[in-house]
């Protein structure tokens, strides 16, 4: 982390806010390398590629993301989309990772 970084309510100027938000964006990076790892570990542990997609599961992913985002008082509705994206998106890397572990 930067020397520089501060919390948000520590920040006293923009560069500091600036900082902040690039070592966070960092930070979610890192969060989404280990997400996406996850998905590299269900598709090796998955046997059956068919089982990938789980709606059920995608919409317990998305309404816990919307609703920990409404007690954080977060705009809910549009983390819920980007959660949808989020859940898509890892699908879609989990379907191409089963695909290759077994080409």
């Amino acid at each position: 982390m930067s020397n520089d970084f501060k919390l948000p309510e520590d920040c006293t100027d923009m560069r500091e806010v600036r900082i902040g938000v690039d070592t966070t964006d960092r930070e979610l990076m890192e969060l989404l390398d280990r997400r996406f790892g996850y998905m590299r570990a269900a598709a090796r542990i998955k046997e059956d590629r068919n089982v990938v997609r789980d709606e059920a599961r995608k919409a317990e992913v998305i309404d816990n993301a919307r609703v920990d985002a409404a007690n954080r008082e977060l705009p809910s509705e549009k983390i819920a989309e980007i959660w949808e994206l989020l859940v898509e998106t890892s699908i879609a890397y989990e379907l191409a990772e089963w695909d290759r572990i077994r080409a």
